[in-house]
C-alpha cells in the first residue's frame, strides 16, 4: 500500500517563548515492511539553528533551535510511504513464551533492535506487580508466544474504556490501568510493563493508523490519528510483531511507524526545553491517505 501522510502540529504559547531548544521525532525513516520515498518537514518560525541526524534507535530527529521571541510554533510534516508487511507467523506455531523469555536475555547483540534493550522497566514504564498478574492471565504455561500476545491484546481492548479525558501524557502506566481507561499511548504502556515484567522484550511503536469513514461518507480532512502500539519479540526467526490494543489487532499495512523506543519518552513528537512565562495549546491534524495498493 503507497500512502501519502501529512502532519501538522500548531503550538500556541499564551505568554510567548524567549527561546526554545527542543529534538523533534516527525519524519519517518525506513524499516522492514516501511519504505520512505520521500519526507520534508518545514518548521514555522525558521529556527535559528537546526540539525537532522539518527538517535540510538534508528529514529530520524530534528534538533532546532529557536533563539527570539515567538508565540507559537508549526511542524507540518509531507512523506510518501510504501507499506509492504510482511506475512505474520502462525501465532500458535510461534515458541512458548517461556522459550523466548530464556532467549531475550541470552542474546549477546547490543545493536539497536536487541531485545537486550527492552526488557527492563524505562523512564515511563515501571514494572508494576498488579499489572503483572493481569498480563500472566494470558500467558499460561507453554502457551505459544505470539497465541499469549494477540489473547492479551483482545484483553486490554475489551477491558479498557478509549478515554481521553482520563489522562494526560504524564499520567502512569498504573494509573491508567487502575481506571481502566485512557488513550493508545497508556495502552501500549501498560501492555509494555506488563510484558517486560514477565521477561518478554516489547517496544513503545509511535505512528499512524489509517481510518476509513463510515459508509457512505466523504473522508474527513485530518481525521487520521496519531497513534501509539506494541512490538512484541517473538524470537530470532520471527522477531518483532506490532500488536494494537487499542484496536485488539495485530499491526497490519494501515500502521505507519514514525518513532521507536523503550516508552513514550524515546519517541515523543517534541521534547526540550522552552522559556515562557505561560501555558499553551497544542493542535494536531493527520492526514494518512491511500495513494494506491
Amino acid at each position: 500500500m503507497l500512502y501519502d501522510v501529512r502532519l501538522v502540529s500548531r503550538y500556541r504559547y499564551e505568554g510567548g517563548v524567549l527561546f526554545a531548544r527542543q529534538v523533534l521525532h516527525q519524519l519517518p525513516v525506513d524499516r522492514p515492511g516501511q519504505r520512505v520515498i520521500a519526507a520534508e518537514l518545514t518548521i514555522e518560525p525558521q529556527p535559528t539553528e537546526r540539525r537532522d541526524e539518527a538517535d540510538f534507535f534508528g529514529n530520524r530527529i530534528t534538533a532546532i533551535a529557536i533563539a527570539f521571541p515567538h508565540d507559537r510554533l508549526t511542524l507540518e510534516m509531507r512523506a510518501r510511504i510504501a507499506v509492504e508487511p510482511r506475512p505474520p507467523p502462525v501465532p500458535g506455531l510461534t515458541p512458548a513464551w517461556e522459550v523466548i523469555r530464556r532467549a531475550a536475555v541470552a542474546e549477546t547483540s547490543l545493536g539497536p533492535r536487541s531485545p537486550a534493550h527492552y526488557l527492563w522497566a524505562s523512564r515511563a514504564v515501571p514494572l508494576e506487580p498488579a499489572i503483572a498478574d493481569y498480563v500472566a492471565e494470558s500467558f499460561t504455561p507453554g502457551r505459544p508466544v505470539l497465541e499469549a500476545g494477540l489473547d492479551l491484546t483482545k484483553r486490554i481492548k475489551r477491558d479498557f474504556t478509549y478515554d481521553p479525558a482520563a489522562t494526560d501524557v504524564t499520567t502512569r502506566p498504573i494509573v491508567s490501568f487502575e481506571q481502566r481507561a485512557g488513550v493508545c499511548q497508556d495502552f501500549a504502556h501498560v501492555m509494555i510493563s506488563g510484558l517486560r515484567a514477565l521477561g518478554l522484550p516489547a517496544i513503545y511503536v509511535s505512528g499512524f493508523l489509517r481510518t476509513e469513514p463510515p459508509p457512505g461518507r466523504p473522508r474527513l480532512e485530518g481525521a487520521d490519528a496519531t497513534h501509539a502500539w506494541v512490538a512484541l519479540w517473538c524470537g530470532r526467526e520471527a522477531g518483532w510483531i506490532g500488536l494494537d490494543p487499542t484496536n485488539g489487532v495485530a499491526a497490519g499495512e494501515d500502521h505507519l511507524v514514525l518513532a521507536i523506543g523503550r516508552d513514550y519518552a524515546d519517541a515523543a513528537p517534541a521534547d526540550g526545553v522552552i522559556v515562557t512565562a505561560g501555558g499553551h495549546s497544542l493542535d494536531v491534524a493527520v492526514d494518512v491517505v491511500p495513494i494506491r495498493k
